[in-house]
């Protein structure tokens, strides 16, 4: 019986924790929208937020629902609170340092960077 309470209580733990954001993309990014206008986004493990280049921010509630990593690529899935699904992408094979957000239907929003803002050819270009 205890067994069966100790697993029980693993997998609650387990998936309470599975609902809050992936420490791949926790933390700050550089973002450029397809309109070359610059931001900053922030996530947290339930919330982000967009800074836009005039210092306006929004800030909104997630949960990660998905999880993808084929060929070494990483996609995470995120639904926000007013019930839009997003992917954080990072198309690069083990690298988690540039990748793309796209909307729920795989359009890219944002382009994204941890230490600089990058060009779609820096991550879908030929090398």
């Amino acid at each position: 019986m205890r067994k069966a309470i100790n697993i029980l209580l693993s997998l609650v733990l387990i998936s309470l924790y599975s609902c809050s954001g992936s420490d791949t993309y926790r933390g700050l990014w550089k973002a450029i929208n397809q309109k070359g206008e610059k931001f900053e986004i922030t996530f947290d493990a339930k919330s982000f937020s967009v800074k836009d280049s005039a210092g306006q921010m929004k800030t909104y509630t997630y949960k990660q629902h998905s999880v993808s990593i084929k060929n070494s690529v990483e996609t995470y899935g995120i639904k926000v609170s007013d019930g839009k699904s997003y992917q954080i992408n990072f198309p690069i094979g083990n690298d988690e340092s540039k990748g793309v957000i796209k909307d729920g239907s795989g359009t890219p929003i944002y382009l994204i960077g941890r230490t600089e803002y990058v060009k779609y050819e820096d991550i879908y270009g030929l090398k």
